[in-house]
């Protein structure tokens, strides 16, 4: 793939770090922006590169949300021309896409962690509920903006976000604008842990990615797959999705290599997930 324009990308001791990375900008999600993230993350996931994904980012803000010029360039959400039905449905085909932009860390086989400081607004908070795990700084805060420019979210936030905090939160979230303070985010579950800098928080995210990456890579994806499964089905389902899992998927070679690296008091050696065939 190209050099990407938005991101910085480091992989090293099996760890993907993507760090946002327009400052100026206030990280604001510009049209490469919805091209370049999906790129990573498939690249990085399709070809077993890692066996963790750290989003972060860089300045002031986390990211300022959608940039104004996808709405305004004439090339996006508000191009017109043509009978209104036909641009209604070619619509629906764009927000679908801007949908599974972030949709790729959610579906990724392996896990992806958002270290989050200051304004996590708009498209961020899509982008942040679709990873599995949260942390953020004393600063940060959380806002459904698309209110306050008078159009409904829509390009993830609320299927995931009622999943992941009470629906009452969601719903004043949505109506009013108001933003959620990092504490408060924390109290109703939404992140994990708060940090007083973005070091400390960074410290902590890259020891739960190395420790997460000494596992075996395999029982991860399967977990990962089964939390997702769980979500959105019912237990009953969940349950025997599992089991199916199971039968295919158990691997007794790993297990006896975990336990003989804790007997002889060094890491594991577990094998790397097999890259995945997109072509013929």
């Amino acid at each position: 793939m190209t050099e990407p324009t938005c991101f910085k990308l480091n992989i090293e001791n099996n760890i993907a770090h993507i760090v946002l990375n327009r400052p100026d900008a206030l990280n604001a999600m510009n049209r490469p922006f919805w091209n370049e993230l999906p790129a990573l993350v498939r690249d990085i996931d399709d070809n077993a590169k890692a066996r963790v994904i750290v989003l972060s980012s860089t300045g002031r803000h986390f990211t300022a949300g959608m940039d104004l010029s996808v709405f305004t360039d004439g090339e996006g959400v508000s191009a017109g021309g043509g009978d209104q039905y036909v641009r209604a449905e070619a619509l629906r085909n764009f927000v679908r896409v801007l949908q599974n932009s972030f949709a790729c860390l959610d579906e990724a086989r392996i896990p992806a962690i958002a270290a989050i400081q200051g304004g996590c607004i708009g498209g961020g908070v899509d982008m942040i509920s679709a990873c599995d795990i949260r942390y953020a700084t004393a600063d940060a805060f959380f806002q459904i903006q698309e209110i306050n420019i008078g159009m409904t979210a829509d390009v993830g936030t609320f299927p995931r976000l009622c999943k992941l905090i009470p629906e009452g939160w969601v719903r004043e979230l949505a109506y009013a604008g108001r933003r959620l303070p990092a504490q408060k985010a924390k109290e109703i579950g939404l992140i994990n842990e708060v940090f007083e800098t973005q070091e400390a928080m960074l410290a902590h995210v890259m020891e739960l990615a190395r420790e997460i990456a000494a596992k075996s890579p395999l029982a991860v994806a399967g977990s990962k797959r089964m939390i997702n499964y769980a979500r959105d089905h019912s237990i009953a389902d969940g349950l025997d999705y599992i089991a199916t899992w199971q039968a295919g998927m158990f691997a007794p070679p790993h297990m006896m290599e975990a336990f003989a690296a804790k007997a002889q008091k060094r890491d594991p050696n577990f094998p790397a997930l097999a890259p995945l065939k997109k072509k013929m």
